[in-house]
């Protein structure tokens, strides 16, 4: 029988979409990227925001019709969205043959052999951190993440993560620190950690931040190339981390560390730890330290209560700033959370032109910086080529992630191939990407 992935959301989210492949392909089940062949669908789900459920359902729905117009004889639902909605999914589509809770998946197997026995069931077991999975890589050759924790408990009042994750979890180190080893073994060059709340690593496990220790012993292993650090909250973000960033080599430059507001009294209402001022001192240390330092960020706007006056600082705030890369995500009242049942609810109609107008300022303050990189020298990945002109390759820097950020295209790289590191200096700089020439 053949079996088909759909993984939707973040790259947390990815990693157990490649175990649960892993888990199957152990159960002699044949893989394929066509889902019209495919007898078995797994559709992993995101349920973080209201689009992402949007796009989860569509897929949801999409993916159903192969029940008919297909091979599909099966279809599942793991993820987020099945976890926080599971009896209601599961009653509303029928096309769906079981639901798996968002720390059940390691169980697909089980899920699996029952519904192929005709049973229809919802699966929310909590079978917590499972060590050794096997795991079966989606991403290109080069690059592949490393999940280093679950869930979350920092709360803050628009997010519905722990509710649906469960409390942060760090995995063991030397469980991280095994695979990251498997990983670099296997040709990875680049390793990007992430987890719902990076700096928070071991604290739980350990009584300390142990992210810095791990970025030493990763920065050891050999043949990697680049350690990317996703998901970095401020408000743990110590000088012994500062000094990791500063220190190894091999750890990129590259800072993504949500910031979500800049108004003290909506940061206060997010339930999130730092002000405007600590945050103001954390992005200046980072900048002293390391000069050469890439932040991205993310901001909500039209928080409950959000006035012109809140949004006035933010926009000095990025003003001042210049953020490399910002995300700006319009607030999705959330059921469940806190903020999703404050009064002062901001109409869609104001968070649609705020989104718009910190869209456009951080559009310009990109594309300066952007040409400001001008003539400089970088090394980049080789991710793809163009179909018109096989000479032109779409490449990253230590200042792009993937997936997110904008690319390097790079001139008279044909003789080049997908994962090559090279040398490049960049020759324009435009809003959301570079033109660079290999030296």
């Amino acid at each position: 029988m053949k079996l088909g992935m759909v993984s939707l959301g973040c790259p947390k989210n990815l990693v157990d979409s490649e175990v649960m492949l892993g888990i199957i392909r152990e159960k002699s089940l044949e893989i394929t990227n066509d889902p019209s062949e495919a007898d078995i669908i797994i559709v992993n789900t995101c349920g973080f925001i209201e689009s992402a459920k949007e796009e989860s359902i569509n897929t949801i729905l999409q993916m159903a019709e192969y029940k008919t117009e297909g091979s599909c004889k099966y279809l599942l639902m793991t993820g987020c969205l099945g976890q926080r909605y599971a009896e209601e999914l599961f009653e509303n589509i029928p096309e769906v043959d079981a639901i798996v809770g968002k720390n059940s998946f390691t169980d697909i197997g089980y899920v699996l052999d029952e519904v192929m026995k005709g049973r229809r069931f919802v699966y929310l077991d909590n079978a917590g951190y499972v060590p050794n999975q096997p795991r079966m890589l989606t991403t290109p050759n080069y690059m592949a993440y490393l999940k280093i924790a679950e869930g979350c408990d920092n709360c803050c009042s628009y997010c519905a993560i722990p509710q649906i994750c469960g409390p942060y979890t760090s995995r063991p180190y030397e469980d991280v620190m095994a695979e990251a080893k498997e990983l670099a073994a296997s040709g990875i060059k680049e390793i990007i950690v992430v987890a719902q709340d990076t700096t928070r690593y071991g604290e739980d496990l350990y009584g300390k931040l142990t992210l810095p220790q791990l970025l030493k012993d990763l920065n050891e292993l050999d043949g990697v190339e680049w350690i990317r650090v996703m998901y970095l909250y401020p408000n743990n973000f110590n000088d012994e981390l500062i000094e990791a960033f500063a220190s190894l080599d091999k750890v990129c430059k590259y800072i993504d560390i949500p910031l979500q507001h800049a108004s003290d009294s909506l940061l206060n209402s997010m339930n999130r730890f730092d002000t405007k001022e600590q945050v103001e001192a954390l992005l200046t240390k980072l900048r002293t330290r390391i000069p050469e330092i890439v932040i991205r960020t993310t901001f909500i706007v039209g928080f409950p209560g959000e006035t012109d006056d809140d949004f006035e600082i933010l926009k000095n705030f990025i003003s001042a700033q210049r953020f490399e890369n910002a995300g700006v995500f319009q607030y999705s009242q959330e059921d469940g959370t806190v903020a999703g049942a404050m009064p002062n609810q901001i109409p869609e109609e104001i968070k649609e032109n705020r989104y718009h107008e910190l869209m456009a300022l951080q559009a310009e303050i990109s594309e300066e910086l952007h040409q400001e990189m001008e003539d400089k020298e970088l090394t980049v990945v080789i991710e793809g080529f163009d179909e018109e002109n096989p000479e032109l390759a779409a490449a990253r820097s230590y200042r792009e992630a993937p997936e997110i950020d904008g690319n390097i295209f790079v001139e008279n790289a044909g003789d080049l191939n997908i994962g090559d590191f090279v040398k490049v200096r960049i020759l324009q700089g435009f809003t959301y990407e570079m033109v660079a020439e290999r030296i």
